[in-house]
């Protein structure tokens, strides 16, 4: 009797146990009984038949990702590869759910067959640099063309990015030295540019300084005339001297400091026989030299 009662209890146990369905969430489990689909069970704690139902596939509702690797060549016949992130999610829907799990067998490759096809159709029509340019182009492609034909699947394309485009290795090192050499053009027009702005500036410079310095001369003549005509003046006015005679005495005073200066701080200074007019210095030398060629005459 004892015996019976604990199979019963057993045998209870494991029909309740095979009776529960445990789901994560984000999850949903397709329940087949005999292999016919018989109904979904959301996330959570729920119950199928016991012995007859199974679980027989949990579909993720989560987003996923899929790299695709394409190789391709361009309208101006450079071989590209192409890598694409195709992020996907199955809609939360009971038919598009059921349409995932039964009407693909490889969701996966069939991805990789459409990316496959839509970048081969697109890419050959644009030149690499409007690959590199366009690449929002490209991903708008990929995407259409996926969307129109995975969504009657349950899927929803989220995103088709483009994520490396690398060209065959000897065309980029042609594209590298492209771009240093319009860098370096650029560097040497920047830098004339800058040397023409300093030879201006400097130009500019020099010519304010030196019209600065005109007008400071002109200043100074102007205040030691000023001062001359003053002293002169006070001067005759107190000696009753001729103006003529106080003018020619300043001058020799002035002749004679020249003279100090210029040999105060120079002991190669060589003095010619002069006035200090300037007067009958010309008439003096030619004389020499008349004489000069006498004497060499008479000699001869």
């Amino acid at each position: 009797m004892l015996i019976g009662i604990a199979i019963v209890a057993v045998f209870g146990i494991i029909t309740f146990c095979l009776s529960l369905v445990i789901t994560s969430q984000k999850e949903v489990a397709v329940i087949q009984r005999f292999g016919k689909f018989v109904g979904l069970r959301r996330s959570g704690l729920t119950f199928k038949m016991p012995f007859i139902d199974w679980v027989a596939y949990k579909q993720s509702l989560r987003i996923d990702e899929i790299s695709v690797d394409v190789e391709t060549i361009t309208k101006d016949k450079v071989s590209v590869h192409i890598t694409v992130a195709v992020q996907y999610y199955v809609e939360d829907k009971d038919q598009s759910i059921i349409n995932s799990v039964y009407e693909l067998s490889d969701f996966k490759r069939q991805i990789k067959s459409y990316v496959f096809d839509s970048l081969r159709a697109e890419v050959p029509r644009k030149k690499l640099d409007e690959v590199y340019e366009n690449k929002e182009d490209l991903e708008q492609a990929v995407k259409g063309q996926l969307s129109e034909a995975i969504e009657s699947y349950g899927y929803i394309i989220q995103n088709a990015l483009v994520v490396d485009i690398d060209p065959d290795a000897s065309v980029k090192e042609a594209m590298n030295r492209i771009n240093a050499a319009t860098r370096d053009k650029r560097a040497a027009e920047e830098e004339g540019e800058a040397a023409k702005i300093r030879k201006v500036k400097a130009a500019e410079a020099e010519a304010e300084s030196k019209r600065l310095q005109g007008k400071g001369t002109a200043d100074q003549r102007d205040a030691i005339i000023n001062g001359f005509k003053d002293s002169i003046g006070a001067f005759s006015k107190d000696t009753g001297i001729k103006q003529e005679d106080v003018m020619r005495f300043v001058e020799i005073t002035q002749y004679f400091d020249t003279m100090r200066e210029m040999a105060k701080d120079n002991n190669n200074v060589i003095f010619m026989p002069h006035s200090a007019t300037g007067e009958g210095i010309i008439e003096k030398f030619t004389a020499a030299n008349v004489s000069s060629d006498k004497l060499k005459n008479n000699n001869v």
